[in-house]
């Protein structure tokens, strides 16, 4: 009776609190990126002498680039784990793969984001151009090393992750395939012909597909993810 007492005060109309959470949590984080890649003052290929100088022409958008990375750290590696929860019964193994890659790649984010700080702090603090492009060519290797796992770990996994959605059929065609080609636009549009706007739109991509993973786990018949 105790237990029964318990499931009714956690739920909302007999689904669990938590199935309400990782709803709204899922499609946070890739919002959050593609909306980063958007107001991002500078691209990617850029050099560090010309990331400085934009940055130091647009302090106000570096702001909100970091407020948004950082609510990505804190909000993709939870939404990835819910997405496997969702596929790993029926593809385990390309499942585990996708997090094996997912995870680290997710993680590696924050290390990224200490270089927009450091560009940003020595906006603020009235350096130039010169003296922020020595500090960004003298930080630590590891920031190399994370970002080859942030490349390869959130582009391939997150093709992974959409063939096990592909594969297990737990949302509709057309979201798998959102989660699919999501990343591959986006490599695109940050390495080989750099444009905001088509970023937008590849982190977007994702950010659907996941919104649709979460109304899938609001319609599962049990009460919590």
């Amino acid at each position: 009776m105790t237990t029964t007492a318990a499931r009714t005060t956690n739920s909302v109309g007999g689904r669990g609190l938590s199935s309400y959470a990782v709803a709204l949590l899922l499609p946070i984080g890739p919002a959050a990126v593609a909306v980063l890649r958007y107001a991002l003052p500078y691209y990617t290929v850029d050099d560090s002498t010309a990331m400085a100088n934009k940055v130091i022409a647009a302090t106000g958008r570096m702001s909100l680039v970091l407020w948004l990375g950082f609510i990505a750290v804190l909000t993709l590696v939870p939404a990835a784990y819910a997405v496997s929860r969702v596929t790993r019964q029926r593809a385990p193994r390309m499942t585990l793969v996708a997090m094996l890659l997912l995870v680290p790649g997710y993680l590696a984010l924050g290390w990224l984001i200490a270089e927009d700080q450091l560009m940003f702090a020595g906006a603020k603090a009235g350096l130039d151009a010169g003296a922020i492009t020595r500090l960004i060519d003298h930080l630590h290797p590891s920031g190399a090393v994370a970002g080859v796992f942030f490349v390869l770990g959130h582009v391939v996994g997150t093709i992974l992750l959409g063939i096990a959605l592909w594969r297990t059929r737990v949302v509709a065609r057309w979201a798998a395939v959102a989660v699919i080609a999501s990343q591959p636009i986006h490599f695109f549009a940050a390495v080989i012909v750099p444009n905001h706007t088509i970023d937008l739109i590849g982190w977007g991509l994702q950010a659907v597909g996941f919104a649709a993973v979460g109304w899938a786990i609001l319609q599962r018949p049990d009460t919590d993810v």
